[in-house]
């Protein structure tokens, strides 16, 4: 069952000229029972909203990305448009790839593609890292975002060492991941060069985010489902455990979150996370059994609305809604949000609503 505030197991931390302490969403992360429950949205600021198509027009998606001004406004917007509780960063995975050097850019319609794929030794040793300096636009876009979101949470993001290594050695997107399993399998000791390379620098993206002031931040390891979890244990969680405890320090809420992942959730719990993300594939309650098995203590949840269902009858939403809020609260405290990220053709009217809807059940 949730406890109560005071018994938060992550210690508080109140970035300048805000005091966060009793926003729900980091209640709620923290194991404690928020004031409502709390919902934000995955791929919340982007393509579903006119005004970010309006605002991007022209405007190519990394340049969007390392404009203080855009990013920040664009962050805001369904914050604005929706009262979530949580505004997510405005950014990309291979945002630190690109700034430190990577040839790297994200076409239209397909996904990041890297021009040189990463898939030797001497590719690894010649992978850049990253200064604070290439991102102080991100930071810049970070400050601007505590002035102006008030009460509402910054959520800042990443993407996780296994994801980032797929596009590289993949040279973008996959659906079999086919060279990345060859080579992790056929060269581990390249296979962790580079992995470790890639959490250097995750770790560095979200030290930057957290000094400027984000609040929470959450690690997306999209891809970490096409892996078996002794795969992902040996190869992927020493990595993704490495970025986590090198922001321990600061004290804020830790997602992270898999697509595909049900048969990972304790692996991804142990490489450091405060919040499990459960995509739509598993329910909430059953997501919490296999995360307490282990005579855990019952943990903090985030999910997890199938998407594809926001293009269904409302009484359909409706329904699905109220089932995973009641399902959410066999967790020690439970984020509602999306089992992956809002789909382009969504109808902001119907995010608007379940967001009106989950204010209104017991958190």
């Amino acid at each position: 069952m949730p406890t109560t505030a005071s018994s938060s197991r992550i210690p508080s931390r109140t970035p300048a000229r805000r005091d966060l302490a009793q926003a729900p969403l980091l209640v709620a992360a923290r194991g404690g029972r928020p004031s409502r429950l709390p919902v934000w949205f995955m791929r919340q600021a982007g393509r579903s909203l006119p005004e970010y198509r309006a605002l991007r027009e022209g405007v190519p998606m990394l340049k969007s990305c390392f404009d203080p001004e855009m990013l920040a406004e664009i962050t805001v917007q369904p914050v604005r448009r929706h009262g979530v509780d949580g505004a997510v960063l405005y950014s990309d995975i291979v945002v630190p790839l690109y700034a430190a050097g990577v040839d790297i850019d994200i076409v239209p319609g397909t996904g990041p593609v890297v021009a040189s794929p990463v898939r030797t030794a001497q590719d690894v040793a010649a992978l850049p890292s990253l200064h604070p300096e290439q991102v102080s636009a991100v930071a810049d876009g970070v400050r601007l975002l505590v002035d102006r979101l008030g009460e509402t949470p910054l959520i800042g993001f990443a993407g996780a060492p296994f994801t980032l290594a797929s596009y590289l050695i993949e040279g973008g997107p996959s659906r079999t991941y086919e060279h990345t399993k060859a080579l992790m399998h056929s060269d581990p000791e390249l296979w962790h060069a580079l992995a470790g390379k890639l959490a250097d620098l995750a770790l560095a993206f979200l030290r930057v985010q957290l000094d400027a002031g984000a609040d929470a931040v959450q690690l997306f390891d999209s891809w970490a489902g096409a892996l078996t979890l002794r795969e992902y244990r040996e190869f992927v969680l020493p990595h993704s455990a490495k970025v986590f405890a090198g922001i321990e320090d600061y004290g804020v809420p830790r997602i992270h979150f898999g697509v595909g992942t049900g048969e990972l959730l304790t692996a991804l719990r142990d490489a450091g996370a405060d919040v499990v993300g459960v995509d739509w594939r598993i329910p909430l309650d059953e997501a919490v059994r296999r995360l307490t098995a282990a005579g855990e203590p019952a943990p903090a949840v985030q999910g997890n609305l199938d998407p594809a269902l926001l293009g269904a009858s409302w009484p359909v939403i409706e329904a699905e809604v109220r089932r995973i809020a009641a399902e959410g609260r066999a967790a020690a405290g439970h984020i509602f949000n999306l089992g992956h990220g809002v789909l382009p053709g969504t109808d902001p009217a119907v995010l608007t609503r379940v967001v009106d809807l989950v204010h209104e059940l017991e958190p």
